[in-house]
């Protein structure tokens, strides 16, 4: 079986990726396990073309067009090109792609296409209170009549999406995000006192500035506490920075704690696990996902995470059981679970116990793998 993975963010040394770039890289390395073949088509982070072979998986990383108004006719072109090529040299069984990727590519009856919901624009219109972008709105309109089947990670992801695209009347399979539970393990790292992280693009979705803003009521309950935020920044559409937003509003409100708040900007994904592993507590307060990675991910280490009682946080997280729930947009919420954390340590020792219990469950890789092996072959 081949299978063939268009996305524009699979994982490259010195570049920013996000979720989708990860659970790419996670399946397609065990995949190959599992003797499937598997190709990565994508626009290149640089201006130039690449070709190369990783973990036993191809990677083709296309020269993005610089047409203004039609780079993305042009780009659409290319990766049906290569999806051609690649097609004659060794079949493709299957195309899978994110809600937009179908839209403009022209589909060979040979392959099946596959739609992974990963959380599309009309997914997070709503918590994110805008109106729906007529252009991208279609282009996920005509990906969805191009689908073959579909993929949900979470529940919540395939009703919520449903309320605003048709699947017409095709399979939706409900397969979670596997975790990889030999990289995200209990480390015999060092625990440093009061040491809050987030990892996550920094932007308003992910609920930073929130954040940011419970920070002094937890200060004030625990002077030594700190914040260390990791992740890529977001761009505004006038290419202005939403971490320099943050600093030059949120981080002035709070002057005389904001030195005990550090953006560390983008570590490769390999270190993350230490980094969870010297927090206290990992609070990620997202306004919504799918499902999320990071929060299983830190659960699997069994450390303690704060993580967002919206869309499916209640699938990932059973409250003070397996972790603690929040209401991502208020800041006194996350300041008291923060809070309640630090001090009840008796009982967040049995919650990070049941948390990668929990994991081990639910999203374990080869578990979740085989999943979507047997969901592969059911569609051919």
């Amino acid at each position: 079986m081949h299978i063939c993975f268009i996305t524009n963010e699979y994982p490259k040394t010195g570049f920013p990726h996000g979720g989708i770039g990860s659970f790419v890289k996670t399946i397609s390395q065990e995949l190959v396990e599992n003797g499937v073949k598997v190709s990565v088509v994508g626009i290149n982070y640089a201006n130039n073309y690449e070709e190369y072979s990783e973990d036993g998986i191809d990677i083709y990383r296309l020269k993005k067009s610089n047409v203004k108004g039609l780079a993305w006719y042009f780009n659409s072109k290319e990766i049906q090109k290569k999806i051609k090529e690649i097609h004659n040299k060794n079949a493709i069984d299957i195309v899978e792609t994110s809600e937009l990727g179908l839209a403009f590519i022209k589909k060979n009856k040979a392959i099946k296409y596959l739609i992974r919901l990963h959380g599309g624009h009309h997914f997070f219109a709503e918590s994110e209170n805008r109106s729906i972008n007529k252009w991208k709105g279609f282009q996920e309109k005509r990906s969805f009549i191009k689908a073959d089947a579909f993929v949900a990670v979470s529940h919540y992801v395939k009703s919520h999406t449903e309320k605003y695209l048709s699947y017409h009347n095709k399979r939706v399979e409900r397969i979670n995000y596997p975790i990889n539970t030999n990289l995200f393990k209990s480390l015999n790292a060092k625990v440093i006192p009061n040491k809050i992280v987030f990892a996550g693009t920094v932007c308003e979705k992910k609920g930073v500035r929130q954040l940011i803003q419970a920070f002094p009521k937890v200060i004030q309950a625990f002077p030594n506490a700190t914040l260390d935020i990791y992740g890529r920044d977001w761009f505004f559409p006038d290419g202005s920075s939403y971490i320099e937003m943050l600093k030059d509003t949120e981080l002035t409100k709070i002057n005389e704690v904001s030195e005990s708040i550090c953006f560390k900007g983008i570590i490769p994904y390999e270190q993350i696990p230490l980094k969870y592993a010297e927090a206290q507590v990992c609070v990620f307060p997202s306004h919504m996902e799918t499902q999320g990675l990071v929060a299983p991910e830190a659960m699997a280490m069994e450390k303690m995470v704060i993580f967002t009682k919206l869309g499916p946080g209640p699938e990932t997280i059973v409250d003070y059981e397996t972790g603690l729930l929040c209401n991502p947009k208020d800041s006194n919420d996350i300041a008291e679970k923060i809070i309640w954390v630090f001090q009840n340590q008796e009982k967040v020792s049995q919650i990070e116990k049941k948390a990668r219990e929990f994991v081990m469950g639910k999203y374990d890789l080869k578990k979740i793998v085989q999943k979507n092996i047997e969901f592969y072959q059911s569609i051919l």
